[in-house]
């Protein structure tokens, strides 16, 4: 762990009217900073890459790993068992790998949080380690967490997942790639919702939520999320007609989900988007417990 000082080159100066030792405008001037502040609490059994800043007042336990480039900024906490990959930014009073919030947790448990790389965590946001010895939680890379979102212990959230203000993913679920939960979205305990899923504001699931799909109210799917889809770049036109096709026979055919998966089936030439909403309804239809929440429903759009 280095405690030295860094040297860095401003090519602004903004200086006190007092300072008497202040550069002529447009003078850069070197200056001296640290990367970890004096008032930060870190434990000498912690990991931490050399180019890693750390605010006032952060506390950092044992067992701990930062990767290069991280930013803790002031107040920060990261508990022990938390491994941060590269370039992450965390926020004023984030708590990061505190002990689940679960009755029968056995807090001699030796259990994970991991977060990848390019993640950014706003203030207040907390996550739990994992509940079970061994387990980890899990936070892809490049996912933006915003003021005090929160998630579970177990929890699983993917690549390029946006959790607003007050989200609330709890124990056990996961959030697919490039979802959004919007302001004060909940999500039930082993509930998954799929890619690129948009959930509305003060929403709310327990039960399975498909790829592509428009979240509303509690367990209210109202149709794609044509403005996700067509951002994409990764999805085609081709894609997105496929998808179209797949969402009718899960929602719009009244076919139970099993024979409405055999038609699926019968697309052999569904590219990858289509095949991840087909491989999703598989998964919810072969889940057992406490994962069979089942299939979320369609319903109307509210008037």
């Amino acid at each position: 762990m280095n405690r030295s000082f860094t040297v860095g080159t401003l090519p602004e100066y903004r200086y006190n009217a007092r300072d008497r030792s202040r550069p002529q405008p447009g003078q850069p001037r070197e200056i001296t900073m640290p990367n970890i502040h004096p008032t930060a609490i870190v434990d000498p059994a912690a990991e931490i890459a050399d180019d890693v800043r750390i605010g006032p007042g952060c506390v950092i336990e044992p067992d701990v790993h930062i990767g290069r480039r991280c930013l803790l900024r002031e107040n920060v906490i990261i508990r022990r068992y938390t491994t941060l990959g590269e370039n992450n930014r965390i926020d004023a009073f984030c708590v990061l790998g505190g002990e689940p919030q679960d009755l029968k947790f056995d807090r001699d448990c030796v259990s994970y949080l991991r977060i990848g790389d390019d993640n950014v965590f706003r203030e207040g946001v907390t996550i739990s380690r994992a509940t079970g010895d061994g387990e980890a939680t899990l936070v892809g890379a490049g996912t933006y967490w915003m003021a005090g979102a929160h998630a579970g212990h177990n929890a699983v959230v993917a690549d390029e997942a946006i959790l607003t203000n007050g989200c609330a993913v709890a124990g056990h679920a996961t959030i697919g790639r490039r979802a959004i939960l919007s302001v004060h979205a909940g999500v039930h305990q082993f509930t998954w919702i799929g890619e690129l899923v948009m959930a509305q504001g003060n929403s709310g699931a327990s039960m399975h939520v498909p790829p592509y799909t428009l979240l509303a109210g509690i367990n209210n799917v109202i149709g794609l999320n044509a403005m996700g889809l067509r951002r994409a770049d990764d999805i085609s036109n081709e894609d997105r007609r496929q998808i179209k096709k797949a969402f009718r026979l899960a929602y719009r055919s009244n076919l139970p989900a099993a024979e409405a998966l055999a038609k699926m089936d019968a697309c052999d030439d569904w590219a990858a988007p289509a095949a991840k909403f087909r491989d999703f309804l598989r998964r919810v239809i072969a889940a057992k417990p406490p994962y069979d929440r089942g299939l979320c429903p369609a319903r109307a759009r509210a008037k």
